[in-house]
């Protein structure tokens, strides 16, 4: 290769790099957002969340142009080829949890004009939880840390517990009061979205230590890395 072709080439790479920290910048924007609008019955908040998914689904599709661009134009490889396989990968994630971050804007409309069916607990540690994870998974996808990957997959558990909790109790509401039914589901629901985005942000921490790494890491036998 070329030095000007090379020169052009890391230009693409930085350019990749930086899509893809504008786009899990606006993600994590969006989760919390969709949270916020959740706890405080915020609708114009909610629908703020919905109005940018077109935005991240637009993001979604430039950053998979780039990288089939650099694959097809520089043909990398080694490490340079993982990054940029992982990164579609991983663009890939963050469109599916700005999904979720637009279906619990929705449910988030919905109770705005019902009453709570109680103090919102359990569903915002969840939510906590799974953000950080979402967090630090995007930090050692950026910093190639597998140590730190390593921690994310760890925690996967902890947001999976807390859905039968949620679940357990609300339908003690509804046995109790069955007019409850449809908010009760919507929380439900959110509890759901909010399983799948520690789900997500594992698959991104499984990819920061393939790229850190040249080993593949299921977050099952994390117990067993040291």
């Amino acid at each position: 290769m070329t030095r000007s072709r090379m020169i052009k080439y890391e230009e693409e790479l930085g350019l990749l790099n930086r899509k893809l920290l504008e786009m899990a910048s606006l993600v994590e924007s969006r989760i919390a957002k969709s949270m916020k609008a959740l706890r405080e019955g915020n609708m114009i908040l909610a629908q703020e969340v919905i109005r940018t998914d077109e935005q991240v689904n637009d993001m979604e599709i430039e950053i998979d142009n780039l990288c089939v661009k650099i694959l097809a134009l520089y043909q990398p490889e080694a490490k340079d080829l993982r990054t940029v396989t992982m990164i579609m990968k991983v663009n890939n994630d963050l469109e599916r949890i700005g999904d979720h971050a637009s279906s619990i804007s929705r449910m988030a409309i919905f109770m705005a004009d019902h009453p709570p069916i109680k103090p919102l607990v359990d569903i915002p540690k969840m939510a906590d939880k799974a953000m950080e994870m979402l967090r630090e998974s995007l930090d050692a996808f950026i910093k190639r840390d597998a140590q730190l990957a390593v921690e994310v997959c760890r925690k996967d558990d902890e947001v999976d517990n807390y859905e039968p909790q949620i679940v357990r109790e609300l339908i003690t509401f509804i046995m109790s009061d069955p007019s409850t039914l449809s908010r009760a589901l919507r929380y439900i629901y959110v509890a759901r979205h909010l399983e799948r985005v520690g789900d997500l942000a594992t698959n991104i921490a499984e990819n920061a230590y393939y790229i850190a790494t040249g080993e593949v890491l299921k977050h099952h036998h994390t117990s067993e890395m040291n």
